[in-house]
């Protein structure tokens, strides 16, 4: 059986952000892709948590989230999937910096 408190939260949350616009724009129907965000972050909460309890918890979830509303302002200069890579990669530096080196 997987552990999802030993998987690095920083491709989880690229999945989440990139695979939850792909499923909002491919399918037409913004909500799911949130679905798709929301499982990443209950997974990767899990993780933030055994690392740095409810307060980097909180800071990495917000971070995660804040990402996909500057995504859409964003996407009006530069494009819509620059945009989603762009904060994606911001979101997901932040969770490697912050949790995942530190629980290897």
């Amino acid at each position: 059986m997987l552990d999802l408190t030993r998987v690095p939260t920083a491709p989880l949350l690229a999945g989440g952000l990139v695979g939850g616009f792909a499923l909002a724009q491919r399918t037409g129907v913004r909500p799911l892709g949130g679905v798709a965000m929301l499982g990443a972050n209950v997974v990767a909460a899990r993780q933030w948590y055994a690392v740095g309890g409810a307060p980097l918890t909180a800071g990495l979830t917000a971070a995660y989230w804040t990402a996909m509303g500057v995504s859409h302002p964003l996407a009006k200069k530069v494009g819509t999937w620059p945009s989603v890579l762009g904060v994606t990669a911001a979101a997901a530096g932040a969770a490697w910096v912050l949790s995942d080196r530190r629980s290897r």
